[in-house]
């Protein structure tokens, strides 16, 4: 009787069948055709042994798996409601961004010739103008993060000799860079003043000697001290150190250019209040609130700037022209703030109001499959990006309830999908905040979450 009994076995498909298959599409397109044929012949000597019948989804699924993570930079819908996600990039680019990006990118461009003259010019021209005009400042450098502008401008001003800093404000970042480290990086000798949640001006001034260079003041990151606290004004700070002769360098961090308590959001520092407040070099990051590119922006007196201009780290850490492109075409919209929280995509995201937020959310769940058992509830979205750690944006989230998998299996199998839908995980729930979801991403969310549940 076991002999009338069809083998399974026989009805794998050939490897060209399979390799003319849509699902191998993008399996061959990211791993390239020999390692996606070798991956699909080690799968179907696996199931050659056994005794399984064919499922495409899972053999693609088991393929995919053996391949290992996917090669190389894609897009991913961004369902978790961070906005400034690190591990997705940060901000979305503006329109005007991604424009002036490709137009650069397409052919030649004028990223160090003086057109007037025919003789070499200076690449940080355009955007140094306008942050000047946007801030304040005297001068203006871009690097290629914000951790790079820290460390030129303390390599530039306080090589030999000490930075002051706070106790409270030693902090680390993301990726294990902290501050000491950066600070004897850039060739100074750390001196720790305060405590960590007091430290009074009397404590800078005591501190300074023959070997001061800088007084450092530092973004806290996503780290807060609440309740006992007190920190000296910035503005004092900065007068203390060109009293006595020393540098004053301000790590603000985040970059924000509009003020956010418009949104309801807690206030953020600025680069207005920084320039304002007299800092010699003030170091942000250009893809945070300024919703702009990966750079590091360094503002302040133009004889410092000179000075960081001048240091052998700088064409080490000096951009591209890509990344010049959209971060002048990102400061551009600064101009009118209107405009820049319509066209910034970091900036939409955060004032986006709770009824399309909702409407959204209802059409995610309308589109879902019943077995996906999904509810609209309540909840928060985040800033992210090491920026307003304390703030809470209400948004309406989808919760998923699907049978038979953990919350984890099911964000596993999302991951997965084309192009991957990363989900929040939170109480053994599969969130999806379409605050970070784009109208025209709803659709393909939906699918992937039917996808994922086949």
């Amino acid at each position: 009787m076991d002999a009338l009994v069809p083998d399974p076995r026989r009805a794998l498909p050939a490897l060209h069948r399979l390799l003319a298959m849509p699902e191998c599409g993008a399996l061959v397109r990211v791993h390239g055709r020999e390692r996606a044929a070798a991956a699909m012949r080690q799968q179907l000597a696996a199931l050659r042994e056994g005794s399984e019948g064919f499922d495409a989804g899972e053999f693609f699924a088991a393929v995919e798996q053996c391949l290992g993570t996917r090669a190389g930079l894609g897009r991913v819908l961004n369902a978790t409601g961070v906005v400034l996600h690190t591990n997705l990039g940060r901000a979305p680019l503006a329109a005007a961004a991604i424009a002036a990006m490709a137009e650069v990118a397409r052919g030649y461009c004028a990223l160090e010739m003086d057109l007037q003259s025919g003789r070499r010019g200076d690449r940080f021209s355009g955007a140094a103008a306008l942050l000047c005009e946007l801030t304040g400042c005297e001068a203006a450098l871009v690097v290629n993060n914000g951790a790079a502008a820290v460390l030129l401008a303390l390599s530039a001003v306080a090589a030999g000799g000490e930075a002051i800093v706070s106790r409270g404000e030693l902090v680390e970042i993301g990726g294990g860079f902290r501050i000491p480290e950066v600070v004897a990086q850039g060739g100074a000798r750390l001196v720790e003043v305060g405590t960590t949640n007091r430290t009074r001006l009397s404590d800078y001034e005591r501190a300074i000697g023959a070997e001061s260079r800088v007084l450092l003041r530092v973004h806290p990151s996503n780290y807060r001290i609440l309740g006992f606290t007190e920190a000296p004004d910035p503005a004092r700070l900065a007068t203390l150190a060109r009293e006595r002769g020393l540098a004053s360098v301000e790590d603000l961090g985040s970059g924000a250019l509009l003020d956010l308590a418009r949104l309801g959001l807690p206030g953020e520092r600025g680069l207005r209040e920084a320039v304002a407040d007299g800092f010699d070099l003030v170091a942000a990051s250009g893809d945070k609130l300024l919703g702009g590119p990966q750079a590091g922006l360094l503002l302040g007196r133009e004889d410092a700037i000179a000075r960081c201009a001048r240091h052998p780290l700088m064409r080490a850490l000096r951009p591209d022209k890509a990344t010049l492109a959209a971060l002048e075409a990102t400061l551009r919209l600064h101009r009118d703030p209107e405009l820049a929280l319509r066209e910034v995509p970091a900036l939409r995201m955060m004032a986006e109001d709770a009824e399309a937020l909702s409407r959204r959310a209802q059409s995610l769940r309308a589109l879902l499959p019943e077995t996906a058992r999904a509810e609209v509830a309540k909840g928060d979205s985040l800033v992210g990006g090491g920026a307003l750690p304390l703030a809470r944006l209400r948004t309406t989230l989808v919760a998923l309830h699907p049978d038979g998998l953990t919350a984890e299996e099911f964000a596993a199998r999302l991951r997965r999908s084309h192009p991957p839908l990363i989900a929040r995980l939170e109480r053994g729930r599969v969130l999806l905040d379409p605050r970070t979801l784009a109208e025209d991403e709803i659709a393909e969310a939906a699918r992937a979450v039917t996808e994922a549940l086949a």
